[in-house]
């Protein structure tokens, strides 16, 4: 049997100069991540840029002589874990874009580096850079189970369907040696409590023990997210999720379960993914999916330089024409946050992508009825000490 991996807790992160901190971009990805480099946070006061003063002479010698930049000889950052100390779980919204007003996020920061990846902004709050530091320095939030029961065992808590990762994977890859989301799961499921999940982890069906079962009783459903079906760009954009078919592969099994399954078509990015729109719809249909959803391309704040860095980095013959069509769609600038809009963007072609997706759920049977799960089940288990109750 194969060992499972695990993970440890690093101290406490000393935010500030680092040898990954807050630095300019560099010209040369690193290998298996999403972003070059730091970017600062909107709430720093300090720019700092990063130059070759002609010192470095391991790179200028040996080895690495003949390489055309020193970039080329960095290291992978290491993935490093931080025990994440909040005192509550459950995240509330009163978003009219958003079909749940709670959420569940086991993690901060997301190993997966998606480079478009909206929730970056959230890492400069915590004093880190949105850009490697948000794949590289993770938050673990080891005592969110217990955090959950406490919350659903309050008088007076009115139960209403949980969305488990809503700003982060639940299933990023440290998830599988850290199985908080997996004890997540188990707390729901004592309190039969309704909870929906979006991942681009395969790792979801490590659970299938528990979601079959409550899917059954109308308390789970899944959704798959899947930006693209070609390897080398879902490589480059998506570097450390589940690869296209694996992802594919989880909605089959996820259906043949029973469980409830959608595809999320997300984000739909003009001139670089959204001509695949209708073919990842099709073959996730073909897989099991039962509903579809999309979204448009969004850049909030620090995710518009990193994503245009990115883009020119990796796809410079077009980069002009993407941000030029995005701009399209958001009134001449790169992003709107307003509600209503920031989802599927306006005008002719957000309406064309609209009208595709819209036809395309028609054509593969992906117009099922909403998903609906029962809140009406939950019933806190009776801890040691606590009194039947007579009738």
């Amino acid at each position: 049997m194969q060992e499972e991996p695990t993970h440890h807790f690093s101290d406490d992160p000393v935010f500030g100069d680092q040898l990954f901190g807050n630095d300019q971009l560099p010209d040369r990805p690193f290998k298996g991540r999403g972003v070059a480099g730091n970017l600062e946070g909107r709430f720093e006061t300090l720019t700092r840029h990063k130059l070759d003063d002609g010192w470095q002479a391991e790179y200028a010698e040996g080895e690495y002589a003949n390489e055309e930049r020193a970039e080329t000889a960095l290291p992978s950052p290491q993935t490093e874990i931080y025990r994440d100390a909040s005192r509550t779980i459950l995240a509330r919204n009163n978003s009219p874009d958003l079909p749940f007003d709670r959420s569940i996020n086991p993690y901060r920061g997301c190993e997966h580096g998606c480079t478009y990846c909206y929730a970056r902004p959230s890492h400069a709050y915590l004093g880190l850079s949105p850009g490697l530091d948000f794949e590289t320095r993770l938050f673990a939030k080891p005592d969110a189970p217990a955090l959950l029961e406490a919350a659903l065992r309050r008088p007076g808590y009115k139960p209403a369907v949980i969305a488990l990762g809503s700003n982060t994977d639940p299933y990023q890859p440290i998830e599988r040696g850290l199985n908080i989301t997996r004890e997540i799961l188990e707390v729901l499921e004592d309190f039969s409590h309704p909870v929906t999940i979006v991942t681009k982890s395969a790792l979801v069906l490590r659970d299938l023990d528990i979601l079959g079962p409550m899917a059954e009783r109308g308390l789970a459903s899944v959704a798959i997210s899947i930006t693209t079906l070609d390897k080398t760009l879902a490589s480059r954009m998506e570097p450390r999720a589940s690869a296209p078919a694996r992802r594919l592969d989880a909605i089959a099994k996820l259906a043949e379960a029973g469980i409830p399954t959608a595809v999320f078509s997300a984000p739909m990015i003009p001139a670089l993914n959204d001509h695949e729109l209708e073919n990842i719809l099709k073959i996730a249909a073909q897989a099991g999916a039962s509903s579809a959803a999309y979204t448009l391309l969004r850049m909030p704040l620090e995710v518009e330089p990193l994503f245009t860095q990115w883009l020119e980095t990796n796809y410079p013959d077009r980069a002009g024409r993407v941000l030029n069509l995005i701009r399209q769609c958001r009134e001449g600038e790169l992003n709107d946050s307003t509600f209503g809009q920031r989802m599927k963007g306006s005008g002719p072609i957000a309406d064309l992508l609209s009208k595709r997706f819209s036809a395309a759920c028609r054509r593969f049977s992906l117009e099922g009825a909403e998903i609906r799960l029962d809140p009406n089940q939950f019933c806190p288990p009776l801890t040691k000490g606590d009194q039947m109750a007579l009738f």
